[in-house]
C-alpha cells in the first residue's frame, strides 16, 4: 500500500525554513521519488500550493481505489504532518525508517496490515485442514484404485456376458428369426403327415388311426402355413 501526501509545516516555522536545505550539494537527497512531494523537494506549505490536498483529492474521486487515500483519509493524515515541525517533516522526508514508522502508525496502514494478517491466518488455517485432510485422500484414492482394477473389472465382464446374452435372445426372436422357425415347423408338419400316409400304404396302421392323425397333422400344417405367409407378406 503507497500512499502519496504532501507536507505542511506551522506558520510560524514556514517564515523560518532552513536555508541550507537542498541548497547545500552536499546535504542527504530524499530516499524516495520527488513524486511523494510534487515538483520541488521542498516540504509544502499552504501557501506555496494554489490548489489545496483537499481540492486536488475532490477532484479525482477515484483515487482511493487506484492506491491513493480519499478526501477523507487525505484530511487525517494533512492533519499529523500540520504539527510537526520543519526538522520533523525533513526527517520524514531523508530517514526512511522514520517514514515507515510515521506511515504504519496511520490508522488506515494499521487497518489494511489487520486484514492483511487475519487474512494470512485464515490461509494459513485452510492449509493446514488440506493437509490433515491428505491421508483420508490417499486411502479413498488406493480403495478406488482397488476397486477399478478387481470389483469394476469383474462388474464389466459380467455386463458384457449379459449384453451378449440379450443379443442372442434378440436375434432369437427377430421377425426373420421367428419366420425361419415357422417354415422349419410347417416342413417338420409336412414331413411327418407324409411318413404317416406312407405307412397306411404299407398297412402299418388301421384307416381309423391314420385318419385322426392325418387330420390333425395336416390341419396344424396350413395353419403354420398361412401364417409363415402372412409373416413374410407383413415385413415387405
Amino acid at each position: 500500500m503507497s500512499w502519496r501526501f504532501p507536507l505542511f509545516g506551522s506558520n510560524s516555522q514556514q517564515q523560518q525554513p532552513d536555508p541550507n536545505f537542498q541548497d547545500n550539494p552536499a546535504q542527504p537527497q530524499p530516499w524516495y521519488p520527488p513524486s511523494v512531494v510534487g515538483s520541488s523537494s521542498h516540504p509544502s506549505t499552504p501557501s506555496s500550493s494554489s490548489v489545496s490536498p483537499h481540492q486536488r483529492a475532490s477532484d479525482n474521486p477515484q483515487s482511493s481505489s487506484r492506491g491513493q487515500p480519499s478526501p477523507a483519509e487525505a484530511a487525517g493524515i494533512i492533519a499529523r504532518l500540520k504539527d510537526k515541525s520543519v526538522d520533523e517533516l525533513q526527517r520524514l522526508l531523508k530517514d526512511k525508517e522514520a517514514y515507515n514508522a510515521f506511515f504504519n502508525s496511520l490508522d488506515q496502514v494499521k487497518t489494511q496490515n489487520n486484514l492483511r494478517y487475519e487474512l494470512r491466518k485464515e490461509t494459513v488455517q485452510l492449509a493446514r485442514e488440506n493437509l490433515e485432510k491428505e491421508q483420508r485422500i490417499l486411502e479413498l484414492r488406493n480403495q478406488c484404485s482397488i476397486i477399478r482394477t478387481t470389483e469394476l473389472a469383474a462388474a464389466q465382464d459380467r455386463l458384457a456376458d449379459l449384453e451378449r446374452q440379450k443379443d442372442e435372445i434378440m436375434r432369437s426372436y427377430s421377425p426373420a428369426a421367428l419366420l425361419d422357425k415357422l417354415q422349419k415347423s410347417t416342413a417338420k408338419l409336412d414331413e411327418e403327415s407324409e411318413e404317416l400316409h406312407q405307412k397306411f400304404l404299407e398297412k402299418d396302421i388301421d384307416l381309423p388311426t391314420f385318419v385322426q392323425k392325418y387330420k390333425k397333422l395336416r390341419t396344424a400344417y396350413h395353419k403354420q402355413a398361412l401364417l409363415h405367409l402372412a409373416g413374410k407378406t407383413s415385413l415387405r
